[in-house]
Parts: structure tokens; sequence; C-alpha cells
């Protein structure tokens, strides 16, 4: 069997691109491992000369990012759940259930997609102030109970759902509760881990809100936590690469666990619509 020239050139390029996309991160886990100071040296050396975890040990010990840790996987679990308890049947309602207005409805939805954010930040912030949720994890994610991309995801995959199979089941007597949950959730599937996975990401990594609303250090999530680490610890490479570590691993091993089901999700229902 002939090898085309045209394959193993593109067999090279996308291993050296590929290369260069994760070599920053090999070696900011080398770095977290070396000696203090050690990184600083020119050349930077790819590999520690001996291998230490007194970077981790400082982090979890001294500057009590397990506490942090908590704090970020808490609140990234809590919107994860809350986006999908309140995005995934209005998706669906949007995509299959009628009633008036509809689609003028979604039509407004879709258009304040081209609204910035950070627009509505100082807005959101003076309302929470208003009914006492600065500082608490609750305000921290009112922000992820729903959003926009998150309902026009769910509707449109929704679309691909058989007419038919919805209307066998109310002819056979179901309830609208009864169809969701046993023949729409299942169908779903894809698409609620691909949601999921956007939520907690974005949770997790989120910098700007956590560092508006939540004023309590012992509050911080690990991107603010790092972010102030990094003020005191300015010069010390090697526990800013230990910090990043931290924060990178859990979402990147999350990731790669359900990565099936997100490209299902992106790939899926996107025919229709």
């Amino acid at each position: 069997m002939r090898v085309r020239p045209k394959a193993i050139l593109l067999n090279l390029a996308v291993a050296f691109i590929a290369l260069l996309v994760l070599f920053p991160l090999a070696w900011m886990v080398s770095v977290s491992f070396m000696a203090t100071g050690e990184a600083a040296s020119f050349p930077p050396p790819l590999l520690p000369k001996v291998w230490t975890l007194q970077h981790y040990r400082d982090l979890f010990v001294t500057q009590g990012m397990g506490r942090y840790l908590w704090n970020s996987f808490a609140l990234a679990t809590l919107a994860t759940v809350l986006a999908l308890g309140f995005t995934v049947p209005a998706g669906y309602a949007f995509a299959k259930l009628h009633f008036r207005g509809r689609d003028r409805l979604f039509q407004l939805m879709i258009g304040a997609l081209v609204i910035p954010a950070q627009i509505g930040t100082l807005p959101l912030f003076l309302m929470l102030k208003s009914v006492g949720l600065v500082n608490t994890y609750a305000g921290a994610l009112v922000p992820w109970m729903a959003s926009i991309f998150g309902l026009f995801l769910v509707r449109q995959y929704a679309l691909s759902i058989p007419d038919e199979m919805l209307e066998a089941a109310r002819i056979d007597g179901a309830s609208e509760a009864q169809i969701f949950r046993r023949v729409v959730l299942p169908t779903l599937q894809p698409i609620i881990v691909t949601l999921g996975l956007f939520v907690f990401l974005g949770s997790w990594n989120d910098f700007l809100w956590p560092l508006i609303v939540l004023t309590d250090q012992s509050n911080y999530t690990l991107p603010v936590a790092l972010a102030a680490l990094s003020r005191e610890h300015v010069q010390d490479i090697e526990m800013m690469m230990a910090g990043a570590v931290i924060t990178v691993a859990p979402v990147l091993i999350l990731f790669l666990a359900l990565q099936r089901y997100y490209i299902r999700g992106m790939l899926a229902g996107s025919v229709k619509g």
C-alpha cells in the first residue's frame, strides 16, 4: 500500500502543530517541579535538575490552595447543575412546544447575543448588592443559571428529535413531564454533556465576575487566588507554575474523559435548524 507524499506532509504538519500546542503545557508541568529560581536561568532548562514537590506543599500547606480548589469545584459544579436545570427544559420548549410568541421571543434572545456580557456586569452587581448577595456563592452563581448560547445549543439539537416519536408518547398517555424525562432527556444526552462541559469550564476559568462579587479572600476561586498570589510571589516562577498546574489539571482531565460526548454534541443537531 503506497503512502502518498501529501499524506506524509499533512501528518507531519499536524504533529508539528500538536507539539507547538503541547510544549508550553509540558514545560509548565516541568517548571512546577524545579527548585526555586531554577527556571529563571538562561537558557531556561527543559527538565529540573532535582525533582521536588516543595511548591505544591507550599501552596496547600502555607497558601491554603485546598480551600480555593474546593471553592472552584463547588461553584463550577453548582453552576453546571443550575444551567442544565434551567437551559435544557427551555431549549426543548423552544424547539418542540408551541406557545404564543415563541419564535419572536427566540429571535429577540438570539439578537441579544451581540451585546457584550461585560455591559451587564455593573447592573447585575448593583442588583445583587441591593438584595445582599455580594460576597456570597449565590451571587457568584447567578450569571451561570442560564445563557442564551446554551438555550440556542439545546434548541438546535432538540429540533432533530422526530415529532412522530413525541406524538406516539402522547397517544400512549404520557404526560409532558414523562415525555421530557423518559424520551427527550436520553435523546439530548450528547448536547447535555456538551453544555455541561461548556458551563463547568467557563465557571472554573472565570476570573472577572468572581473578582468583582467575592470580596472575602476565603471565598476566592482558583483563578482569583492565583492572581492574588502572583502579586506576592512575582519572582517565584516555579510556585506560579505549580498553581497553574493545579488550575488546569482538573478541567483537562474532565475534558479528555468526556471529549467523545462533546464531539458528538457539537456535530449532531447541526444539520437541521
